[in-house]
């Protein structure tokens, strides 16, 4: 996902670019574990909030595109997904929201949805 385009990747091996993005909702979920322990630094929660807006955006860019072999009903609901993840993630920065349980419970079940 890094350098060449995702559709490049996906062109080559569907099966190495569906290992890198369950290795990227693994990163992303460990680091909102490790964010949402109470002592956790503000540092930490940003890196959290931060590579997860990272990879939602780029996983948007991708579904957006109209070459994408999702159905469309799919490529939405998961746009829609990833929109409210970013949008939750800046309420935890403003303070608004409490904690990352369920950015980690949704993007679980994104991860263990990829095949």
């Amino acid at each position: 996902m890094y350098g060449a385009s995702y559709a490049e990747i996906m062109d080559e091996s569907p099966a190495l670019a569906r290992e890198r993005e369950r290795a990227a909702f693994d990163r992303a979920i460990d680091l909102m574990k490790r964010a949402q322990v109470a002592d956790a630094p503000l540092e930490l929660r940003q890196e959290a909030t931060s590579f997860l807006q990272r990879l939602w955006s780029l996983l948007i860019d991708d579904l957006a595109n109209p070459e994408n072999a999702l159905s469309a009903e799919l490529r939405a609901d998961l746009i829609s997904i990833g929109l409210w993840n970013m949008s939750r993630a800046d309420q935890i920065l403003r303070g608004d929201a409490a904690g990352f349980e369920a950015l980690i419970y949704v993007n679980t079940l994104v991860r263990d949805g990829l095949q």
